[in-house]
């Protein structure tokens, strides 16, 4: 597997927004613009009691999932697309009560412990949660402790420091996407949502779009199709 993990490079003199990374021309501004239009005027014509989350529908072409190499990458968006997110501290003393103060939930190895590899208790876990952080004596024990269950799940903590502020890695992590291909040649990845700016929407996608491309063999010609769509609303094609 290719894995990679970058941060989000802008320009700040342009007042587009635009993003900074190859493959740029292929994704035509005007018609993203529109579809990111579309899809937040229609959204707040249904004026829904919460906010919807927009999400990046993608369709690969030619790629073998059985011979070819299945990529793997993270970038952090310029702009967090899931505020509401759920993150777990899996800390020690000190982290927990960090996470306490800031109201971000958390697990010491206690809590850990009592689980006790259990399977079911493990999955559990992962699904209530986004993502997980983990101090630097907890994440060694977590395979000792939970076993397999988070890293099969995609949802193995990120390491925090002491030196590190918890609530900035936290906003970090609600900001990270990830971009990984499994057995079948389609994804959606979280790149907004409908309480954002337009023009933060599409520095988001921008972004998330073009660091796909740059993980595919073939960059582009890896691509069938893109769509946007709402939580409640319906696909609207961008490529």
């Amino acid at each position: 597997m290719v894995s990679l993990s970058v941060a989000c490079i802008t320009d700040d003199d342009d007042d587009d927004g635009t993003l900074l990374y190859d493959h740029y021309p292929k994704l035509q501004s005007d018609v993203l613009r529109e579809a990111i239009s579309q899809v937040t005027t229609e959204a707040k014509e249904k004026n829904r009691n919460f906010t919807e989350t927009i999400e990046l529908q993608i369709g690969l072409k030619n790629y073998d999932t059985q011979k070819d190499k299945r990529f793997s990458g993270s970038v952090k968006l310029p702009h967090v697309p899931r505020p509401n997110m759920k993150v777990c501290m899996l800390g020690d003393a000190q982290h927990v009560e960090e996470a306490n103060k800031i109201g971000m939930e958390s697990m010491d190895v206690e809590s850990l412990k009592k689980m006790n590899k259990n399977k079911k208790l493990v999955k559990k876990l992962a699904k209530k949660y986004h993502a997980f952080l983990a101090s630097e004596s907890v994440i060694k024990q977590i395979p000792r402790l939970l076993g397999p269950g988070l890293n099969k799940a995609g949802k193995f903590p990120s390491l925090v420091s002491h030196q590190e502020s918890l609530e900035a890695k936290g906003t970090e992590t609600k900001a990270m996407i990830k971009f990984q291909l499994k057995k079948v040649l389609c994804m959606g990845v979280a790149i907004g949502n409908c309480g954002m700016e337009e023009k933060q929407i599409f520095q988001n996608v921008q972004l998330g779009v073009n660091f796909l491309v740059s993980l595919l063999k073939k960059n582009w010609q890896n691509v069938r199709v893109l769509y946007l769509k709402t939580t409640m609303g319906k696909p609207v094609r961008v490529y």
